[in-house]
């Protein structure tokens, strides 16, 4: 499995002395839930010592690792006092009415100027953005997106287990309140199961009305 490093943070700071914010999101496919974004800096004078922390070692893109590992890294993650981070929660009302891929940059925007502004708190004024995936054309600040950076990037992979850690466990809150739907069991997402629940009870509040296969099924209604 291909590890994450510190490549392009360190550049920034040894060309630049810029700070680097990782972001990444959680949730744009599925039909339920809402889309999740977090944004995560490291300090670059830690870059060497963070490399010998153990959950550091293990630390990659959260589709790669297990839930019980991203458990454990998010607790982690949220209980070091060194790092700065912010996460976004961008619910389904939202993305019907601005489409999926506006909400994930008004998202990706709340969190970047979040932890931007927690820099700026501690004097840090010169900071890069480093994004997953490719540019994103709404997105305000001059930024570096990076295909597969969750994979490569330990500030966009520690970004990617607090949006997926997040996400999930607003998912399994719904899926009591709605027990109907499983949410539990896909998180979201158009499985079989999925599919029949909706087939059966027709949509909750938490279903992206927009996205068309929960359109189709609410117009058969």
């Amino acid at each position: 499995m291909t590890q994450p490093t510190f490549d392009y943070e360190q550049e920034a700071w040894l060309k630049h002395q810029q700070w680097s914010i990782g972001i990444d999101e959680a949730g744009r496919g599925p039909l339920a839930g809402p889309v999740v974004v977090a944004a995560l800096s490291f300090p670059p004078h830690l870059f060497e010592s963070y490399l010998e922390v153990e959950w550091v070692q293990v630390l990659n893109d959260s589709k790669k690792l297990s839930e019980k590992k991203r458990d454990a890294l998010y607790e982690k993650i949220i209980a070091d006092t060194q790092l700065y981070w912010s996460v976004a929660v961008i619910d389904p009302p939202v993305i019907d009415e601005v489409n999926i891929l506006e909400a994930t940059t008004l998202g990706m925007n709340q969190c970047a100027q979040a932890v931007t502004q927690q820099l700026k708190d501690e004097g840090i004024l010169t900071v890069e953005y480093l994004i997953d995936g490719r540019p994103v054309k709404n997105f305000t600040k001059k930024h570096q997106g990076i295909v597969k950076g969750d994979s490569k990037s330990l500030s966009i992979a520690a970004a990617s287990i607090l949006a997926k850690v997040k996400r999930d466990e607003i998912m399994y809150t719904a899926a009591k309140e709605y027990p109907e739907y499983a949410f539990d069991k896909h998180k979201g997402y158009g499985t079989k199961i999925h599919m029949t629940a909706l087939a059966n009870h027709g949509v909750c509040p938490l279903h992206r009305r927009s996205f068309a296969p929960v359109a189709n099924i609410n117009a058969k209604l």
